[in-house]
């Protein structure tokens, strides 16, 4: 504790931290939307399309002004956005064929500006570094304020067109049935994801935004199915991942606070996948043996009744062999035991033999005739 307050009283950590944390819940807001419309790769193409926009705001300014430098990126990012929809709803072109073509547009635009700045020489070139591949002990604490406005922007976007923004998210086709303005919403969406992109590009760079926009609601998802529940869980992954990006960077020289935000944020993604309750690879993996151990019990029950059945006799005890012979394998005796536990069969003695024998309780037969029996076909 001392060691974490001794880090904290640094201004710069203190910098660092709050930016990696606000750049954190507004990527994690706005990307949940990308992630329910299915454009997590959007995000990748704005990414690559503010490159040219950094480089101008650059030029424009003379140097590193992070207003001028992120207005630029915003201006690129939001065009390439708007004429990625161009490009789908007035040709005949997939979504994937025009992110594609924009992505790569803008990018190789960025390129040759960048080329074009290297070549003036100078140390102001190496400040433009910071926005393509980030370096968050470049933030300063007048950096905040402009990405506090921005994060204020987009809550009161968000909230404000709320009802509209969870309709288009999930059923675009009902709310232009129903007389949204559909293409406008959406282009709000698109730019707001430029605009959480562009924010970000001082911590985690041109190259690794889209991951901090994607992971936290990626991970959101898996714990959430409701909208306002996954906005928030996502907002707080990626303030959680990006404060302890932050805290881990400060702690070791040399390493970097953005891919550190990224890769703290992909493990909370990776966890997700494996234990998050119903969607879960552990969990599903958990309901299929449960499935399979119900599926075999049923199975050991109808083969009981028909014993049973067959010797006119409800109590009869059924040796394990035949039992085995049935059912064309050897029962499980955890499988037995189950059944046994449930109060559905019991082990009864029949001698002069010794062999392990098994009847059918009431209770198993009533479960075993409500196996057998057919559901009831639907009311027409």
């Amino acid at each position: 504790m001392t060691a974490l307050l001794d880090l904290l009283s640094s201004g710069i950590v203190r910098t660092v931290l709050t930016g990696a944390a606000m750049l954190g819940a507004i990527a994690g807001m706005l990307g949940a939307f990308a992630v329910l419309r299915r454009q997590s790769l959007l995000g990748d193409a704005l990414a690559h399309a503010a490159l040219p926009g950094v480089c101008l705001g650059f030029l424009i300014a003379g140097g590193r002004d992070l207003g001028a430098v992120l207005a630029g990126a915003f201006f690129t990012g939001a065009l390439a956005a708007l004429a990625m929809m161009v490009i789908v709803r007035r040709t005949t072109l997939k979504t994937d064929a025009a992110l594609g073509i924009v992505l790569s547009v803008f990018f190789a635009v960025g390129v040759v500006l960048v080329t074009v700045i290297q070549g003036q020489g100078g140390a102001g070139s190496l400040g433009l570094m910071t926005f393509l591949f980030g370096q968050a002990a470049a933030i300063l604490p007048s950096d905040l304020w402009i990405m506090g406005g921005i994060g204020l922007v987009a809550l009161a976007l968000v909230l404000g067109l709320w009802k509209e923004f969870k309709l288009v998210s999930f059923d675009a086709d009902f709310a232009r049935a129903q007389g949204f303005p559909v293409v406008w919403l959406e282009a709000v969406l698109t730019v707001m994801v430029a605009l959480a992109i562009v924010v970000g590009l001082q911590l985690a760079g041109v190259v690794l935004m889209v991951a901090l926009l994607i992971a936290p609601a990626a991970a959101a998802r898996q714990w959430t199915g409701g909208l306002g529940a996954m906005v928030m869980l996502s907002a707080g992954i990626g303030a959680a991942a990006g404060a302890a990006g932050a805290l881990i960077s400060a702690t070791t020289r040399g390493l970097a606070t953005g891919p550190v935000v990224v890769l703290i944020a992909t493990a909370v993604v990776l966890v997700s996948l494996l234990i998050a309750p119903g969607r879960g690879l552990v969990w599903q993996w958990r309901a299929a043996r449960r499935a399979q151990a119900r599926i075999g019990e049923g199975r050991v029950l109808t083969a009981l009744q028909g014993m049973a059945t067959a010797h006119a006799d409800a109590r009869y005890p059924t040796e394990q062999g035949m039992l085995d012979a049935a059912l064309g394998a050897p029962v499980p005796p955890a499988r037995l035991m189950a059944l046994e536990r449930r109060g559905l069969i019991r082990a009864v003695a029949h001698p002069p033999e010794t062999t392990p024998h098994w009847e059918l309780t009431e209770s198993g037969h009533a479960e075993a005739t409500s196996i057998g029996r057919p559901a009831p076909e639907p009311r027409r």
